[in-house]
C-alpha cells in the first residue's frame, strides 16, 4: 500500500473512531436529561460510526497496511440543548466529509485508483451525514423550544432507523 495513502487513511480511522466517540457523549448526555428518543439515535449513529471505522481498518488490512488503532481522548461533554448537541453533530460531519476529500485528493495524486474507488462510498455517506444534520435542525428551528415540539422531536427520534450499516457493500 502506498505509504502516503496509509497514513491519511490512518487519520481518518482516528477521526471515525473519534466520531464515534463524540456521539456517544452526546448519546450519555441525551440520555441523561431525559431525551430517551435522541439518545437512542445517537447511540445508533455512535454505531454506525464505529462500522464505518472497522471497514476502513478492514480495507488497509487487506492491502497490505499497517493500521494504528489510535487511543482517544475521554472527557465530559455538555450540552445547553438540542440545538447545541445537534449544530456541533452538523460541524463534525462537515470535519469529516473534509477529511474524506482530502483521502480522495491523496488518493488521486498517488494514482492510488483502487483506495478511491473505495472511498466513493464515504464520499456518498457524507452527503447523507450533513443532509440529516441540517434537515434536524431545520425541525429543530421550527420547534422554536417549545417543549411539546421538543417531546414530539425526541419521541420521533426514538423511532428514526439508521439504515446506512444495513445498505453499506459487503467487503
Amino acid at each position: 500500500m502506498n505509504k502516503k495513502v496509509e497514513e491519511i487513511l490512518n487519520k481518518q480511522i482516528e477521526l471515525e473512531a473519534s466520531s464515534s466517540h463524540h456521539y456517544l457523549a452526546m448519546a450519555s448526555w441525551a440520555e441523561s436529561v431525559g431525551y430517551g428518543g435522541t439518545a437512542d439515535f445517537l447511540y445508533l449513529h455512535s454505531d454506525e460510526e464505529r462500522q464505518h471505522m472497522l471497514r476502513l481498518v478492514k480495507f488497509v488490512n487487506e492491502r497490505g497496511g499497517k493500521v494504528v488503532i489510535p487511543s482517544l481522548a475521554g472527557g465530559d461533554i455538555s450540552f445547553n440543548g438540542l440545538d447545541e448537541v445537534f449544530q456541533s453533530l452538523l460541524e463534525h460531519e462537515v470535519e469529516v466529509t473534509n477529511a474524506i476529500n482530502e483521502v480522495v485528493h491523496v488518493c488521486l495524486e498517488q494514482k492510488d485508483y483502487t483506495t478511491h474507488n473505495f472511498m466513493q462510498w464515504y464520499v456518498s455517506e457524507q452527503l447523507e451525514e450533513e443532509a440529516l444534520a441540517r434537515s434536524i435542525l431545520d425541525k429543530l428551528s421550527l420547534i422554536d423550544g417549545n417543549k411539546g415540539g421538543l417531546y414530539l422531536f425526541d419521541r420521533d427520534l426514538a423511532n428514526f432507523k439508521v439504515d446506512s450499516i444495513a445498505n453499506e457493500p459487503n467487503e
